[in-house]
């Protein structure tokens, strides 16, 4: 039986507060547990506890290393090893100044958004049950924020992968108009150079501090800390891959069957021998959507590729216009085949992140399950026909009640330790929004 680490937010935080001089052993976990449940209101308090000298830093500092050191050769339970970019390679420091950059507030036009307004560890790292996100003065964009967690294992980044990699995708929110709304990156700059807990954080990480400080620096730190937010050994894997007998119920066994058989799930929600990610990293138009530009699909493409001549308006047009936005994938690769293609999202924590697909109008697992089964949103007209963009495997499934009731159950066995508090909440509010259908 392979003995897999579970590296959680929890424990991430734990051994790193250590590392950083913080409290160690038993108050460690105390503190790191508050701090799943609840966000700090001010970064530079968070960082004020940093800096402790001498031998006790120093072999904190030695454990937080074998920590990643661990989590890059033998990750938890069902997953692979996460790689690493030769220019960015992951270290303590690097994760924890990433952790404060990510829940610091400070770095939107107006003090109130931070990446965890949209990307919550309560909330499994999404902003449910809110179909698409809400950034600076209320204003929303027009998709549904995706997990952080094992994004490590996506090839790239955003509904469209228009950006390669954790480092490229950290720089666009800060811009956005809807989101964090900045003219560009120097009051980021402006902040992390001046405020003295920065300086160090930023010393200990890359040996720079003040002017020397770029936005490439905040990027590589931001994408180290969501390179370690990695989640597996789920009750799923200890049945599929430590053979743990009873660690999911007989309905979630026949919902595996069905996931791998006539439900055709696993050919894009992939799984190997020793590992699930539960994606092919690639992109697929299925149709959800896609109602909002068929009639008017050339003139949509036209304009956006009017506009669209630099990455940044890119990220703003699909964003900042619902119609656009559907393009998909189109936006990044301007092929023709790839209008109104997505990317194949995990399936880890699934239960955690309602709601589903790019646009969050799936509201529970029942509704996705039920798409799937007839390939029409249960949302929208049974009698329409197929878009001509749509992906070929997307052919209707037709199960039977029972089958869907034993794949959503199989769905629900996905969920990790650290998450379970976060799917509970989630499945309480699905159980309500398919209670009011």
């Amino acid at each position: 039986m392979r003995r897999g680490v579970t590296i959680s937010v929890i424990s991430m935080a734990a051994l790193l507060a250590a590392a950083c001089g913080g409290p160690t052993d038993e108050a460690a976990k105390d503190d790191a547990a508050a701090a799943e449940t609840a966000k700090s209101d001010d970064a530079a308090t968070m960082s004020a506890t940093a800096g402790s000298a001498g031998a006790d830093r120093a072999q904190a500092t030695q454990v937080a290393i074998q920590f990643v050191a661990q989590l890059l050769d033998e990750p938890p339970l069902g997953l692979p090893p996460v790689s690493e970019p030769a220019d960015n390679p992951t270290t303590a420091e690097k994760i924890r100044l990433g952790e404060i950059l990510f829940n610091d507030a400070r770095f939107s036009s107006t003090g109130e958004v931070s990446c965890a307004t949209c990307h919550d560890a309560t909330k499994a790292f999404t902003d449910g049950p809110l179909s698409v996100s809400v950034g600076v003065n209320g204003l929303t964009g027009t998709r549904n924020a995706p997990t952080v967690i094992n994004s490590a294992y996506l090839t790239s980044q955003f509904w469209d992968g228009r950006r390669p990699t954790l480092e490229a995708q950290s720089k666009d929110p800060f811009l956005n108009p809807v989101e964090m709304a900045l003219p560009n990156h120097d009051p980021i700059l402006e902040i992390v150079r001046s405020d003295e807990a920065y300086g160090g954080l930023f010393q200990d990480a890359f040996g720079v501090t003040g002017a020397a400080v770029t936005i490439d620096h905040v990027a590589k730190a931001l994408a180290a800390f969501e390179r370690v937010v990695v989640s597996g050994n789920s009750p799923f894997d200890r049945w599929h891959f430590a053979g743990e007998e009873g660690a999911i119920s007989a309905a979630a066994e026949r919902g595996f069957d069905v996931f791998i058989n006539d439900g055709r799930c696993v050919s894009c929600h992939t799984i190997s021998q020793t590992h699930a990610l539960f994606t092919d990293n690639k992109f697929h138009n299925l149709g959800i959507g896609f109602n909002k530009i068929a009639a008017d699909t050339d003139r949509v493409v036209g304009h956006f590729l009017e506009i669209a001549h630099t990455d940044q308006d890119v990220d703003e047009a699909v964003l900042g216009d619902a119609q656009m936005s559907e393009i998909g994938r189109f936006a990044v690769s301007r092929e023709m085949q790839d209008i109104g293609q997505f990317k194949t999202m995990t399936l880890r924590n699934i239960a955690a992140t309602a709601p589903y697909m790019h646009d969050g109008s799936l509201k529970t697992l029942r509704q996705v399950v039920e798409f799937y089964n007839t390939t029409i949103s249960p949302l929208e007209d049974q009698n329409q026909t197929p878009n001509p963009f749509q992906s070929g495997g997307i052919r209707p499934l037709d199960l039977t009640e029972q089958q869907i009731v034993d794949l959503t159950a199989f769905l629900e066995t996905l969920t990790s330790p650290e998450f379970e508090d976060a799917a509970r909440a989630s499945l309480a509010y699905q159980a309500q929004a398919d209670g009011s259908e």
